[in-house]
């Protein structure tokens, strides 16, 4: 009784942090695109408009929820929540701290990216079920996106897994937390064995892992369907794209999915690349500033602290640059994300074999 008890636990308190980060989310997007374009943004709801999206959500869940005549009525309802339980599901993987991780699975990767691509399953459902031209096509661009860029993400994660020789999600951010050897003869510095900080981190530990980064998260912005990937809900050529003809909570599920995914690969990619939960302070000398901001508490912040920059950044390149051709955002995947991901990969392989051995 006691592990469903927990069970349940954990799945509310992931469903709360999703609900309660969209909120956060929303707001701070509406604030920073607001700035962007020299805009004031939201200010009446609340002071500094900080009510507006919980103004939002109340309004979402008041409104009916309309099952237009033509649509497939067993599609069209367990779509957003195919979408949605797909990212939801994700979250259980990740190491948020020391000790932390609502499910030890020692090959979490793995799992994050199987559980994330029947998103895609969602996305076709809601537009095949919609019965709608608009949402066909989106429906049909956000596959063949998501399928596309899938690879060089993949590659370039592998890039980093083959350095750490690990799938466990918490060994990986363990690895970080210290220079080894292997440290010492990439960096050229020397006495510097256990010191931590960020030095020991991923994208310092092999050349290549910075390129392989970039190449994550750029691919992480199609995934996420974020601007300026945002094809399949290009609203000047599709309405709304795959969910034009949602309202209501169905649409709410649709739009919370969308900023979890934005927090799940922003924290995918600070976990295996920039630290996980690592400090980014060494120790030096008598001063164990590693050690002192090394814990459960400090975890969870330097985690949080890590992703949420990445977030921003997101937010940032959505609202700067602009939208892409279909035939461009392809172009770009299969020419030069995938050869540059499948490169760090391969590079990867030599770096383990010459370098750490």
């Amino acid at each position: 009784m006691g592990s469903y008890a927990i069970f349940f636990g954990v799945a509310i308190g992931l469903f709360a942090f999703a609900a309660t980060f969209a909120l956060f989310a929303v707001y701070a997007e509406r604030k920073l695109s607001a700035f962007i374009q020299d805009r004031i943004g939201p200010n009446v709801t609340g002071k500094y408009g900080t009510l507006q999206t919980i103004a939002d959500i109340l309004k979402l869940i008041q409104k009916e929820m309309i099952d237009p005549a033509a649509v497939d009525k067993c599609l069209y309802a367990l779509a957003p929540a195919i979408i949605f339980i797909a990212v939801y599901l994700g979250f259980a993987a990740l190491p948020w701290a020391p000790g932390l991780v609502p499910s030890k699975i020692n090959i979490g990767l793995y799992y994050i990216f199987g559980i994330i691509s029947i998103e895609t399953l969602g996305i076709l459902m809601a537009g095949w079920g919609s019965n709608n031209k608009y949402s066909i096509l989106g429906a049909m661009r956000s596959a063949a996106q998501i399928i596309s860029y899938e690879i060089p993400a993949g590659f370039a994660l592998i890039a980093a897994v083959v350095i750490c020789g690990s799938l466990d999600l918490q060994a990986i951010s363990t690895q970080q937390g210290i220079i080894t050897q292997e440290h010492i003869k990439f960096l050229g510095i020397w006495d510097v064995t256990g010191m931590g900080g960020i030095l020991a981190w991923n994208v310092f530990r092999a050349p290549h892992l910075l390129v392989a980064f970039v190449i994550y998260f750029i691919a992480s912005l199609a995934e996420s369907n974020r601007a300026p990937f945002d094809i399949p809900e290009a609203e000047s050529e599709l309405v709304s794209g795959f969910h034009t003809e949602y309202t209501g909570m169905r649409f709410g599920l649709i739009f919370l999915a969308e900023y979890s995914m934005m927090f799940l690969v922003s924290m995918v990619g600070v976990i295996l690349f920039w630290g996980s939960w690592n400090t980014p302070l060494p120790n030096l000398g008598t001063m164990q500033l590693a050690a002192w901001t090394t814990g459960a508490v400090w975890g969870i912040f330097w985690i949080f602290t890590k992703t949420l920059l990445l977030v921003a950044l997101q937010i940032w390149i959505r609202w700067t640059l602009p939208r892409l051709r279909v035939d461009q955002l392809m172009n770009l995947s299969w020419k030069i994300l995938t050869p540059l991901a499948f490169l760090c990969m391969i590079a990867s392989a030599l770096w383990r074999v010459y370098v750490m051995n």
